[in-house]
């Protein structure tokens, strides 16, 4: 196993295999070895840990991974990237393991024993969708945690607090049964090429799920209470079967607004309306 120290630069693999970001594919690609170090620690200890990589482009955060001790599986999609992610396979044996083709179709709980943390610096145009379909799994969920780059206003998203103006489903879907945090904010100059808008890393650890409450009863109550954020809580959760009687056996005041009303009141408003 070489040393990353040994391994040829980033820019230099990516000139040698033509590897420009493509906009299709939502590539923008990190090269500052240190912050990618950074991003690999976030989980915790990943000596012989098994992580899962999506997107992984020309290798970058896998070589901080695979530093940091991890085994690595590597989704990638873009097959002019799969010849420079096998001499990192070649530099480190047995450690990195590369399946071509699209995230969003291929069944990654079965390719694990174990329960894998999953790190990626996320396709901006998959990431919501990856996150939303891992937090609506089964719970205890398949993975161990997530370290995820998205686009700041994303991140924002699944980290708010009641109140705050990015409050929303987003947040709701992402505390109710794990904890979310902001690990680090990344200047849109970090990435090549860079991105119109600022990044985050943002780190989730899955949580006991509240007792007796459905995700779909959840979801029907947040997606039409912010779906008329505007409105009190006696309007726009109306079409939401039995809501109205919740909102009064649980004491929650009709007159207020969806952003006022926090993760636990939501998650005891979802229980009452069961």
């Amino acid at each position: 196993m070489k040393p990353l120290h040994d391994l040829p630069p980033l820019r230099e693999v990516i000139a040698r295999h033509g590897l420009a970001a493509s906009k299709a594919l939502g590539q923008n690609f990190l090269l500052d070895a240190q912050l990618l170090a950074r991003i690999a620690r976030v989980p915790g200890d990943l000596t012989d840990a098994e992580v899962l990589e999506i997107g992984p482009g020309p290798g970058g955060l896998t070589r901080a991974l695979l530093g940091a001790g991890a085994r690595v599986t590597a989704i990638e999609r873009d097959h002019r990237c799969i010849p420079a992610l096998a001499e990192l396979g070649e530099a480190f044996p047995g450690r990195l393991r590369v399946i071509e083709g699209d995230a969003l179709e291929i069944d990654a709980p079965a390719l694990f024993e174990g329960k894998p943390h999953i790190a990626s610096n996320l396709p901006y145009n998959i990431g919501t969708a990856l996150l939303v379909g891992w937090l609506s799994a089964e719970w205890r969920p398949w993975w161990r945690s997530l370290t995820l780059m998205f686009q700041r206003e994303v991140a924002d998203r699944i980290v708010a607090g009641v109140g705050d103006d990015a409050y929303g489903r987003l947040a709701i879907l992402s505390q109710w049964r794990s904890t979310a945090k902001l690990a680090m904010p990344v200047h849109r100059s970090a990435f090549t090429p860079p991105p119109k808008v600022m990044s985050a890393v943002v780190h989730i650890v899955p949580a006991d799920a509240p007792a007796g409450v459905d995700l779909g009863v959840l979801e029907r109550l947040t997606g039409a209470a912010f779906g008329q954020r505007r409105k009190m809580l006696r309007q726009s959760l109306k079409p939401v079967p039995g809501a109205l009687a919740a909102l009064e056996a649980i004491g929650i005041d009709p007159a207020r607004r969806a952003e006022t009303v926090s993760v636990a009141e939501f998650i005891a408003l979802a229980r009452a309306a069961r």
